[in-house]
């Protein structure tokens, strides 16, 4: 049997996958992307009930074993390295590993819905609330472009091989951005230098990363920033309030 990557876990249950096609919704004029199709157990039944199924897998030798009805299209390649077709909902069983820039690159596309299958605590990061020990980075980021929810957990043995951990089926609903910044990529940067040190003020985070964010200034650019905020660590300030810090910093750049 051919040896695969730590983080290729098929499902193979098929409660949940049975689960996981109510909740994607399909109709026959839906479009849906799959990325890591593996053995194409998701696939079939996506195809039973969409219009169209575009599944990705990069690995050549699986690809090859997915069923090929009129409506599945299979594009063998790296979902990070390849230009996404049109779709208007992704149904997916993640690979663990690239779970991050896979997100991202998908919420740079226009789509009505995601139903997607992370590992458990990948998600529960991508749902937190400030004040919480999961709230982050990924937290703001994601739930910037999307409104997304945890639908249930799924335990190891559902798939082939069992990962370690708990996985989770998350609803993702791209919707128009709660609160504006300036410059995304800079708010994105911004967020990613103040959580970079969970356990030091914000002053602090920003200060150690001036360089990063191209302010020449920190301090002088700080004192136009709250004192009670920047004395305070990031996972305890709303998205929103993080965003009219990192406008101010932008004003400061160069």
């Amino acid at each position: 049997m051919k040896w695969y990557k730590k983080d290729q876990h098929f499902l193979i249950d098929n409660r949940v996958i049975a689960r996981i096609i109510g909740y994607a919704d399909l109709t026959g004029s839906d479009t849906v992307l799959e990325i890591g199709a593996g053995y194409g157990n998701l696939t079939r039944e996506l195809a039973e009930r969409a219009g169209r199924v575009i599944a990705i897998e990069v690995d050549p030798e699986l690809a090859q074993s997915i069923p090929h009805p009129g409506n599945i299209d299979i594009i063998i390649g790296d979902a990070l390295k390849i230009e996404l077709p049109q779709f208007n909902k992704v149904v997916s069983n993640l690979p663990y590993s690239i779970s991050s820039p896979v997100t991202f690159k998908l919420l740079e596309h226009d789509f009505e819905l995601g139903i997607i299958m992370y590992q458990h605590e990948f998600a529960k990061r991508m749902v937190a609330f400030p004040g919480t020990k999961d709230y982050g980075r990924l937290s703001i980021a994601v739930q910037y472009y999307a409104d997304v929810e945890i639908l249930e957990t799924v335990p190891p043995g559902a798939f082939d091989t069992p990962p370690g951990v708990m996985s989770a089926i998350t609803r993702m609903t791209p919707r128009t951005p709660p609160y504006k910044v300036k410059d995304r990529d800079f708010f994105m940067k911004f967020i990613t230098a103040a959580f970079s040190q969970r356990r030091k003020k914000l002053r602090n985070a920003l200060l150690n990363n001036a360089g990063f964010l191209g302010i020449r200034d920190m301090g002088a650019a700080l004192r136009k920033l709250p004192a009670g905020l920047i004395d305070g660590r990031a996972e305890t300030i709303p998205p929103h309030e993080l965003a009219i810090m990192a406008d101010t910093l932008f004003e400061e750049k160069g």
